[in-house]
């Protein structure tokens, strides 16, 4: 699986493309700072312990960094990450 993760904007959500034309989303919402609030994120229980999170996360996080983005976290899973990965300190947002 050599796919990227994409900001599909008119659905909200980071996506990471698999197999069988599933995809692993990370959704989000636009606060009134023009900050991404990342609020759940969703990988299809087939998929469940490869990794496919943390691929979502980690490209969802360069995304936001390359486009000059903020994140705050509200999903468990992505501040679970964050703590795991604080080089993404920089895109962080309270």
């Amino acid at each position: 699986m050599d796919a990227e993760v994409t900001d599909n904007k008119s659905q909200r959500r980071f996506e990471l493309p698999l197999p069988d034309g599933e995809i692993a989303a990370a959704y989000y919402r636009v606060d009134d700072e023009g900050r991404l609030v990342l609020i759940h994120t969703e990988v299809p229980y087939e998929f469940g312990g490869q990794g496919i999170a943390t691929r979502l996360a980690t490209g969802t996080f360069d995304l936001v960094r390359r486009s000059g983005g903020k994140v705050v976290l509200r999903c468990p899973f992505m501040g679970n990450f964050f703590r795991k990965h604080p080089e993404y300190a920089d895109i962080v947002a309270g």
